[in-house]
């Protein structure tokens, strides 16, 4: 089943708005600020609150369901939470306003665009350049090629927390908290993202990735975000372009890269899949 999800999950994902519509996060904001407001509560029991519960909610449902109908009134529930555990907004489609003012050639432009969407900064365009190649790498990481891996290896009940502690870490207001979610995160970052670093030596330069992983494997300290754009950066040969045109053609390579990937963990689930 697990599958056959994934498969509708992406077409959801291309030709419907089910996932903007599921992917509210107020109430957990909410919560998240009461919460905090009190100042008497630990980081690890607002973790435990807003992370364990509402797992253990789920897997009470998914109990009850999954053994009625072979399973078959389970499988709406892994779908729905799989959409909702998805990154949030379109990495590619974020960065159009800034591919506009690249092709204009208006430097500035595409720094006012970067800082309002982006939230990146930097002090020349080709610093500025990494940096964005850097973001849609790890947007597109952290997005879906995170949830996808934790669903298929451990179901719907991963996929949820991996987005709901990826949540708490980016809109935690007391850094103790926000300490202890990007913790916990980057242990759930440690395996995908090298899982992905390889798929990347296979679909890209394959000598220059394996170098840099052969440092790197075993490395607990380097985060998801630098490793995710180290290697993909290496695999796709990317380097500051002198020209607008050529530095759009190298945003427009990481996202192939990026789809390559996908189409080669997709090829992996169902290998798996038929002979599992």
């Amino acid at each position: 089943m697990s599958f056959l999800v994934l498969l509708l999950a992406l077409w959801i994902e291309k030709f419907s708005a089910l996932r903007h519509q599921l992917q509210r996060d107020g109430f957990l904001r909410t919560e998240l600020a009461r919460l905090e407001r009190t100042g008497k509560v630990e980081p690890w029991w607002i973790l435990t609150l807003l992370v364990v519960a509402p797992l253990a909610l789920l897997a009470l449902l998914l109990h009850v369901l999954e053994p009625v109908a072979y399973g078959l009134l389970a499988l709406p529930v892994h779908l729905l939470v799989l959409i909702y555990s998805l990154g949030r907004g379109d990495a590619k489609a974020a960065l159009g306003p800034y591919r506009d003012a690249w092709r204009r050639g208006d430097e500035q432009a595409a720094r006012d665009v970067a800082a309002r969407d982006l939230g990146l900064e930097a002090d020349d365009p080709q610093a500025l350049l990494v940096r964005v190649q850097g973001h849609l790498l790890w947007q597109a990481y952290q997005g879906f090629f995170a949830v996808i891996f934790w669903y298929f290896v451990l179901g719907p009940l991963a996929a949820l927390a991996y987005r709901l502690v990826a949540l708490i870490a980016e809109h935690a207001g007391q850094p103790a908290v926000q300490l202890q979610a990007a913790r916990l995160r980057h242990i759930l970052d440690w395996l995908p993202v090298r899982v992905l670093a390889v798929s990347f030596a296979l679909v890209g330069n394959f000598v220059a990735v394996m170098r840099v992983m052969l440092h790197e494997l075993l490395n607990g300290q380097i985060s998801a975000a630098h490793l995710v754009t180290k290697v993909g950066r290496i695999a796709d040969d990317s380097a500051p372009q002198e020209t607008s045109q050529r530095a759009l053609a190298g945003l427009d390579s990481l996202w192939d890269l990026l789809l390559r990937s996908a189409v080669l963990w997709y090829a992996a689930f169902a290998l798996w899949t038929v002979l599992a």
